[in-house]
């Protein structure tokens, strides 16, 4: 396994584990500049319950189940635990990164579990995106100067539509739309400890902009 302690190493790995946040099991989001389409109603949604409601990944299986699916996501709870590689139903290229732990959590606005536009998959980005956020939790090990080191990363991302805003204030711009507002990474064998950046403590979402 190669070492992540050494932050330039690290850094384009983490940026994947961003993106598999986006990409939820194949539940395709679209970032495009500042254009961004929200469900069509509320009215007349189905429900997981319904059973009826499709992976849009048909890699990951038919039909998303209520609960916990065979890959770790719950999209009811808007939950996911399990391997890195599980959240994209043990893609191909994704190998690298199999042995990594990796727990999301995010609301409603970034991914739901309604179908409410009719089209047979999980709304994201309903309400245009307001007050959405995700988490990213990974950890895994690594072997050096014959010890097993550990190391854990956390993120927080929200929607943010004013990048120039979310840079001023110390956080890092994501997908022409988004912000990550913190990162708490902790690898004692690499000398890293705990959280690199807050910006605003607590809670996800709302007021931020």
């Amino acid at each position: 396994m190669k070492s992540f302690s050494k932050k330039a190493e690290m850094f384009p790995y983490v940026i994947l584990g961003i993106v598999a946040i986006v990409a939820i099991s194949g539940i395709v989001i679209s970032f495009n500049n500042a254009t961004i389409t929200a469900a069509a109603s509320k009215k007349g949604c189905t429900t997981i319950q319904d059973g009826t409601i499709k992976y849009e990944n048909p890699t990951c299986g038919n039909i998303i189940p209520l609960g916990f699916d065979k890959w770790g996501h719950n999209y009811q709870a808007h939950t996911f635990k399990g391997k890195y590689c599980d959240n994209y139903c043990n893609a191909t290229w994704c190998q690298p990164y199999s042995t990594v732990d990796l727990e999301m959590k995010w609301n409603d606005a970034w991914l739901s579990n309604k179908d409410c536009d009719g089209d047979g998959f999980l709304d994201y980005g309903t309400n245009n995106w307001e007050d959405a956020w995700i988490t990213n939790h990974m950890k895994d090990t690594y072997e050096m100067d014959g010890k097993t080191c550990t190391w854990t990363w956390f993120v927080k991302i929200v929607y943010w539509p004013d990048q120039a805003a979310c840079a001023a204030a110390g956080g890092v711009p994501l997908w022409g739309q988004f912000c990550q507002i913190e990162s708490v990474y902790n690898d004692p064998c690499g000398g890293y400890h705990g959280v690199e950046q807050l910006l605003i403590p607590p809670g996800l979402g709302g007021g931020v902009r």
